[in-house]
């Protein structure tokens, strides 16, 4: 099962663009992932923790 780090990098109206915070290739795409399947209180910087097929805000 996957486990990773997300940072939020950009809100943009119903979606987010999280950019992986292991990625070793700085050009990389960031990830559009809609906001209804993310916690509703993110903001941009917020780190998430992905697992279980399941976003959630680390504190």
């Amino acid at each position: 099962m996957l486990t990773c780090t997300y940072i939020v990098e950009r809100i943009d109206g119903d979606y987010a663009m999280l950019r992986r915070e292991d990625e070793a290739d700085q050009n990389a795409e960031p990830k559009m992932v809609a906001r209804a399947l993310l916690p509703p209180e993110i903001m941009e910087g917020t780190r998430l923790l992905y697992e279980y097929l399941q976003y959630s805000v680390i504190e």
